[in-house]
């Protein structure tokens, strides 16, 4: 993936820092930017399924059924659904565990970065995945994921084990849904024929406030 559009501004913010930010700050965000540089592997699997909404918030798909209102909503009009996973590897906790050790601000850092670093990395998957489905006539909603809103976590096992995600990508589950490694995410993606090009970055980023496939 291309580190040099990992936005700086978010890396900030997942720091905390607001208004004007010291350049030792700066310098620090930078250092961990490279150090995770040096030790991510971002890897990712996608899949697509038929798409069932029965109504009443159910969502049936060949990988996972569930209720989710919020989700229902997003899914407006589609009739298929990407299930993607995607990690920066093993490689990135270890080097955050290195550092909860050894000087904690860095490891904040790290965290920061990390977090910023995947969500790059998921926008640029998906702005390929965007642009080769719309040459198909289909268009992609926004990523909505397991927590968010009323999409409940444990969908999490199902979707983890309709992608294989452990043996292609090496993401596995604990007891309580927490995905290791841990710089990891799961969401869905539902493709319709109507032509809503939505933001990659998501909903957050989009000033159309009105949108019917906003989430809430």
């Amino acid at each position: 993936m291309d580190f040099a559009k990992v936005k700086r501004r978010e890396v900030l913010r997942y720091m905390g820092c607001r208004g004007e930010v010291p350049p030792e700050v700066l310098n620090l965000a930078e250092e961990c930017l490279a150090m995770l540089g040096e030790v991510c592997e971002p890897r990712h699997v996608v899949r697509e399924f038929p798409l069932r909404l029965p109504g009443d918030g159910v969502i049936e798909t060949d990988c996972f059924r569930t209720v989710s209102r919020n989700l229902e909503k997003n899914l407006k009009d589609c009739h298929k659904l990407l299930i993607f996973a995607a990690t920066l590897g093993i490689g990135v906790d270890h080097l955050i565990r290195r550092y909860n050790r050894l000087d904690m601000s860095r490891a904040v850092a790290l965290q920061a970065g990390a977090a910023a670093v995947l969500e790059e990395y998921c926008d640029q998957v998906c702005q390929d995945l965007k642009a080769r489905y719309e040459k198909e006539g289909l268009y992609l909603r926004p990523r909505f994921s397991p927590g968010y809103g009323d999409f409940p976590l444990n969908c999490q096992p199902q979707i983890l084990h309709g992608l294989e995600a452990g043996k292609r990508v090496g993401i596995t589950l604990t007891e309580g849904f927490l995905m290791m490694p841990t710089k990891s995410v799961t969401a869905v993606m539902g493709l319709g024929e109507n032509p809503v090009r939505c933001k990659v970055g998501g909903c957050e980023v989009c000033e159309k406030k009105d949108c019917v496939y906003r989430r809430s």
